[in-house]
C-alpha cells in the first residue's frame, strides 16, 4: 500500500491528500505551497504513505511500512521473506539455477541478465555466466526486487 502511494504523479497526490487526508484544508495547502516553494515533494508523499497505511493498519505501521520501503528500494537491502528453492544436484551453472528459482523464464534472458549485471549472488554482482554453484545455500538476485534462496545439493 505504502509503495503504491510513493508511486503516484506529484500532480495526483494533492488530489489524494483532498479526498484521503483527515488533515484540514489549511495544512493541506500550505504543504503544497512549501512543495511549490522548492520543497522536495516525496515528502508529502511519505506523510500521505504514512497517514493512510497508519488509518488501514494501526498506528505505527505507517512508519513501519515507509522504513521497510527505504531500505528495499533505496539500500538494496535483501528481504527476510522469499520463495526457496531446493536444487538436488551437486553443483548448477548459475543460468540454470536462475531458471530453476523462477527468477529468469528462459536462458537468453538469464544470460543476459548476467551480462548487464543485473545478477546478485548473496549481495555481490555476477559478471561470469559460466559460473558454477556448488553445495549450499545462496540468495540469488535477478533486477532490484526478483529474489530466491536456493539450496544446493
Amino acid at each position: 500500500m505504502f509503495g503504491k502511494l510513493m508511486s503516484i504523479s506529484d500532480v495526483l497526490m494533492w488530489r489524494y491528500y483532498e479526498l484521503l487526508s483527515f488533515k484540514p484544508v489549511a495544512e493541506i495547502a500550505a504543504l503544497k505551497a512549501e512543495t511549490e516553494a522548492g520543497r522536495n515533494p516525496k515528502d508529502a508523499k511519505v506523510m500521505l504513505g504514512i497517514e493512510i497505511v497508519d488509518r488501514f493498519h494501526g498506528l505505527g505501521h505507517g512508519q513501519k511500512a515507509f522504513e521497510t520501503f527505504e531500505a528495499r528500494f533505496r539500500d538494496g537491502a535483501i528481504p527476510d521473506e522469499m520463495p526457496e528453492i531446493s536444487i538436488a544436484e551437486s553443483e548448477i551453472g548459475i543460468l540454470k539455477a536462475l531458471r530453476q528459482a523462477g527468477l529468469v523464464s528462459s536462458g537468453s534472458e538469464a544470460q543476459r541478465n548476467v551480462e548487464q549485471d543485473g545478477v546478485r549472488i548473496d549481495g555481490e554482482k555476477v559478471s561470469d555466466k559460466g559460473l558454477t554453484l556448488g553445495p549450499g545455500t545462496y540468495v540469488l538476485q535477478v533486477g532490484k526486487r526478483k529474489f530466491a534462496r536456493v539450496k544446493v545439493g
